[in-house]
């Protein structure tokens, strides 16, 4: 039997066209952008917690020591006038009285009304934490190059702060499904011009964690948390700094109302 015609002819195959240089370009940048965008996002959730733990703390602080700092400020500054009254011929006594009362006064405004409810340590859950991550990696105004978009992003972001230091998880799970479900992330062009927009997002992502390392360091650097740090690692040998310190400051007030004649505080 004869072959058909159709057995002799060489069979076609599927043979892949090799990519353009901009689109191999195009495919490396975007490996490069992914994992950036993921370091930044790790980074922005570093800054963010560490915003957070700190301004948890200075709370705890101010409600535990700053407010007993304040009320010994007051006393003192009571102390100084009854002794410039004692001696008005004396320049010195009025000095020193109008400079404890400007301190007294200084010391009030930092530490505010007294808290009546116990300000809570910041702790964020891993769902929470992880929800903050990708609002950052999604939504980070560093990310863009379009003006209305990075004007709408910063906006984002700053609810997105305030969501995870008040430990809403609800509201940063908002955030992040509104923004992805906007119509303007529908997006399609061609591979020069996603190129472009990738080199430039690498850029302005590397710039943003430039800023952010910049701000941790000089968080770090700052007296509030090298007391927090102090205070973290004395509470790992049973200690409590704030506690010591609210004691000695109690002590102090208690020897300035007896010279002034005042009874006894009676802390609750």
């Amino acid at each position: 039997m004869a072959p058909k015609i159709t057995d002799t002819l060489p069979r076609r195959t599927s043979v892949e066209l090799p990519q353009k240089p901009e689109e191999q370009e195009l495919a490396r940048k975007r490996l490069e952008q992914a994992a950036i965008e993921s370091d930044l996002a790790d980074r922005e959730l570093q800054s963010a917690s560490l915003r957070a733990e700190l301004g948890a703390f200075e709370r705890q602080y101010l409600h535990f020591v700053g407010s007993r700092y304040a009320e010994l400020d007051e006393l003192k500054a009571q102390v100084a006038e009854r002794i410039a009254q004692e001696q008005p011929d004396n320049p010195d006594r009025q000095v020193s009285a109008r400079e404890a009362r400007a301190v007294a006064n200084q010391s009030k405004s930092v530490a505010g009304d007294q808290a009546t409810e116990k300000p809570r340590a910041f702790q964020p859950s891993q769902n929470m934490k992880h929800l903050y991550r990708e609002v950052a990696r999604r939504i980070h105004p560093d990310l863009t190059s379009d003006r209305d978009d990075r004007a709408k992003r910063q906006q984002l972001m700053a609810e997105a702060n305030q969501a995870y230091e008040r430990g809403d998880n609800e509201q940063l799970a908002r955030i992040l499904a509104n923004y992805e479900h906007r119509p303007e992330a529908v997006l399609g062009d061609d591979a020069g011009a996603e190129l472009i927009r990738a080199i430039r997002k690498i850029s302005q992502a590397k710039g943003r964690m430039a800023e952010i390392e910049a701000g941790l360091q000089d968080l770090m650097r700052s007296d509030l948390y090298h007391l927090k740090v102090r205070v973290d690692q004395a509470e790992q040998h049973g200690r409590d700094i704030l506690k010591e310190m609210t004691g000695k400051v109690e002590s102090q007030i208690a020897q300035a109302r007896q010279y002034l004649g005042l009874p006894p505080q009676v802390n609750a």
